[in-house]
């Protein structure tokens, strides 16, 4: 198929939450089939609600100085599927995504023909497998591998790891995980395993709690980022820096919570054997990513609630003195009242518009659930709602496109060249 055909066929499958498996059985098999794939490379395992990106990012960027040749798979994409799987900091090509799910999908056939499959498998478990050809293609030695959904029951958890990572976990997706944040807590401890040592970032008591259970279950070693002797810790609006064990570690993702991520992620780096100088290089984009000036627009999924606090507390940090526009979007199965209870209040004005997604919540459904704001429009696409927001903040505001990823992603594509 070419680049545009595989496209067409991954979103048949259904988006990703509709589709989700949930056991391991097809994935499996599917990969046996391609010759398990998967079991030549090195990996780490990370998993968590928030900032499984941003350390998943920091890990691979701090491997690559000492000459590692790296993979980084992570979810979901914010302008083009190939972002997903990236070998040694750049996404694959369109031909070698392409090629890969060939390779897959005539799997499948093989295995559906023959009564081995009962259907195709899921977008994610698709690529799942896809990066595992192509790591294995391409030769990578080690390679980051960002959960998708919770973890006991994702398709990545099919690897066998150097490390297991669980970044902070709150409420998200408890259709599918649960609604008490120990049973959330539980399916990310699912990626653990006997012999693979983890970090453990901060974490409120309770999940904590079900973090160390398992990890004794298991009799495995565990570091929690905070018992680690972090001082000198200086945070600015374009990124922040701390010594670590007498390292002076460099974090160029701005937000205060990225402290906390750049500390799970040294405390990885340095259980694997490796320097945090590489910190340094990170690149995550939308994620408080500044993309132009006069007005300052500046993207940030914050696609949960306690992404929305996160942000409320840049906002708070940063722009005390400056008049913030809002451009939101979001899903349907996030608690948009308490999201915009976090965001609204800080901002001078709202556009709402709806991201180019089939789970996206219409502008007057957001609207009609949010906490009332004073000045708030809607807009039917990013492009509109930018233009909207332009107006209003003029030369010298501030233009913050937010929650939703994928409006995030559009707006990016409108944005960055």
């Amino acid at each position: 198929m070419t680049y545009e055909d595989t496209l067409r066929f991954l979103f048949s499958l259904g988006h990703e939450l509709k589709a989700v498996k949930w056991d391991l059985e097809r994935i499996r098999a599917l990969l046996a089939e391609l010759g398990n794939p998967q079991e030549r490379c090195r990996y780490v395992h990370v998993a968590g609600t928030n900032g499984k990106g941003s350390v998943s990012a920091m890990v691979e960027a701090g491997l690559r100085p000492a000459g590692v040749r790296t993979g980084l798979f992570t979810s979901p994409h914010l302008v083009d599927p190939t972002e997903r799987i990236r070998i040694s900091g750049e996404p694959v090509s369109e031909g070698e995504f392409a090629g890969a799910f060939d390779e897959v999908h005539d799997a499948a056939a093989r295995m559906m023909a023959a009564g081995e499959l009962d259907f195709h498998p899921t977008y994610f478990e698709s690529v799942t497998a896809m990066a595992f050809l192509l790591f294995r293609a391409r030769q990578v030695e080690m390679a980051v591998m960002e959960v998708g959904l919770g973890g006991r029951l994702d398709a990545t958890n099919v690897i066998m790891p150097r490390l297991c990572v669980i970044t902070p976990i709150d409420y998200d997706h408890q259709d599918y995980l649960g609604d008490r944040i120990e049973q959330i807590a539980a399916e990310k401890a699912g990626i653990l395993k006997a012999g693979v040592p983890a970090v453990f970032a901060r974490q409120g008591a309770p999940v904590m709690s079900v973090l160390v259970a398992r990890a004794a279950e298991l009799g495995i070693a565990f570091e929690k980022s905070e018992d680690a002797p972090v001082s000198g810790i200086e945070i600015t609006p374009n990124g922040s820096g701390f010594l670590l064990h007498g390292e002076r570690v460099r974090c160029p993702l701005a937000g205060e919570h990225q402290v906390d991520n750049a500390i799970v992620a040294a405390l990885a780096l340095r259980r694997l054997g490796y320097s945090c100088e590489g910190i340094a290089a990170t690149q995550w984009p939308g994620r408080l990513e500044r993309v132009a000036k006069q007005p300052e627009i500046i993207l940030d999924g914050a696609h949960n609630l306690a992404g929305a606090r996160a942000l409320a507390r840049y906002i708070c940090g940063t722009f005390a003195n400056r008049a913030v526009h809002l451009v939101y979007g979001v899903m349907q199965d996030k608690p948009v009242r308490e999201m915009t209870c976090e965001l609204f209040p800080l901002a001078a004005s709202v556009v709402v518009t709806t991201p180019a997604n089939t789970r996206a919540m219409p502008p007057d459904e957001v609207i009609r659930e949010a906490v009332p704001h004073s000045c708030i429009g809607s807009a039917p696409h990013i492009g509109a709602a930018l233009e909207m927001a332009r107006d209003k903040a003029g030369r010298d505001g501030v233009i913050l496109v937010t929650v939703s990823l994928y409006l995030v992603g559009e707006a990016r594509a409108l944005l960055v060249e």
